[in-house]
């Protein structure tokens, strides 16, 4: 049985204008990219300049990955390549080991905290699904060791077959085959949470999905909260802002939380499935989950956060998001209302490889903020890679802002050399 279904917000109802207050000046200065680059040499920045430069342009990007793809199916060693270019920008390593000097500069250079992130995907076969789960444990054991790995993460469909989650979802009869599959999905998911719990510090991000998957990974989440945040928060939930219900969904779990006197770890994002939540809303009639324009969704984002501040009492917040101008209202409330910069409660995250400018500066100024460290064998975290370029290339700004700051840093040393 779900905890809690989706509501369906009324027609003409608006949701609640963000009323974050802004001072004049900000709290952050995200422009410092000396700060921001501290970690990076010059080759290296020169390099994703050139990188961010081809995946700005859709069409290369495209043409990259059918190539990419061709050549893996054919067998020919292109590993090397993508290992120097897109891999080595994006991700970590391709063992929890070999993160470790990742981790360690992070931290060592700019104060910023790693999660790292098993980043395999599209595989639905039950020894992939316990190989995930006992790499997850490996993470779990490296990351009791290492204060600098606050947070462990999982993709759902990493657990469990994605049919499954959506006939539970849609609350469809399961087969008896299937129901066993589900338990196995359910115990996977108690074991890693368990394991967290028996930490000191650590937490664990269940990351959100698809919208018609979603119900059944909350209804699990909502699980290990309960078993697991009675002391404190251990289990985070993610919940996608560019749902117009996720506002009234943060307040049902807050009650839930409230009457069952524990802690609810809310990760909040934007989201990362737009084009595939409209175009599957238009192919099978019905209205879609996702705000109607970039605005909206940015409204919906900043009154998420503001509404989670504003109940402390239950929430612990992790903001994951590469908008700086969200960033800056998140921090400058903490200010307004005396809540320390590095209270544990509330956390900034943003992706390994891009928005260097908000994590460094951020942590810079005392902000917890933790990058997102992608890791696995290159052959098999190409579709994740594909994704994080076909996401920069559809979020046109992004990528300009991150040549933007990087031609600026360049600058920046060309002129401090002469």
């Amino acid at each position: 049985m779900l905890l809690f279904m989706n509501v369906t917000l009324p027609a003409g109802l608006d949701l609640p204008r963000n009323n974050f207050k802004l001072a004049m000046q900000n709290t952050v200065n995200f422009e410092n990219t000396q700060i921001a680059f501290s970690s990076k040499s010059t080759t290296q920045l020169k390099k994703a300049e050139w990188l961010f430069s081809v995946v700005k342009k859709a069409w290369l990007t495209n043409l990259a990955k059918s190539t990419t793809n061709f050549l893996l199916r054919i067998g020919f060693p292109i590993e090397p390549i993508l290992k120097y270019t897109v891999f080595e920008q994006f991700c970590g390593g391709e063992t929890i080991t070999q993160c470790e000097s990742t981790v360690n500069s992070l931290f060592q250079n700019g104060g910023v905290h790693s999660i790292l992130d098993y980043s395999i995907e599209g595989k639905e076969t039950e020894n992939f699904f316990d190989g995930t789960l006992e790499t997850m444990l490996k993470i779990c054991e490296y990351g009791d060791g290492s204060p600098e790995v606050p947070f462990l993460v999982f993709k759902p469909t990493g657990m469990g077959r994605f049919k499954i989650y959506e006939k539970v979802s849609n609350q469809t009869d399961l087969n008896p085959d299937e129901v066993l599959e589900w338990k196995r999905i359910q115990n996977r998911f108690d074991r890693i949470c368990g394991a967290v719990a028996q930490t000191k510090f650590l937490k664990i991000m269940v990351d959100a999905e698809e919208s018609w998957i979603q119900d059944a990974i909350d209804t699990l989440v909502e699980e290990m909260t309960m078993k697991y945040n009675t002391e404190r928060t251990v289990v985070f939930n993610t919940v996608q802002m560019y749902r117009w219900d996720r506002l009234f969904y943060l307040q049902k779990i807050y009650s839930f939380g409230k009457k069952n006197a524990i802690r609810v770890g809310v990760k909040l994002v934007r989201g990362a499935y737009m084009e595939k939540e409209r175009e599957r809303a238009l192919e099978k009639g019905y209205t879609s989950p996702i705000c109607e324009d970039k605005r909206a969704t940015d409204i919906n984002f900043d009154e998420g956060v503001r509404y989670c501040l504003e109940h402390l009492d239950v929430f612990d917040i992790f903001a994951g998001s590469h908008n700086e101008m969200s960033c800056q209202k998140l921090s400058q409330s903490l200010k307004e209302e005396g809540i320390s910069k590095n209270d544990g409660r509330i956390w900034f995250g943003q992706l390994y490889g891009m928005s260097d400018h908000i994590s460094f500066n951020l942590a810079n100024n005392g902000y917890n903020t933790a990058k997102y460290v992608p890791f696995g064998p290159v052959k098999e975290v190409v579709p994740y890679l594909f994704r994080r370029a076909e996401e920069n290339t559809s979020v046109g700004s992004q990528t300009s802002r991150e040549l933007f700051f990087i031609k600026k840093e360049l600058l920046r040393r060309k002129n401090e050399k002469n």
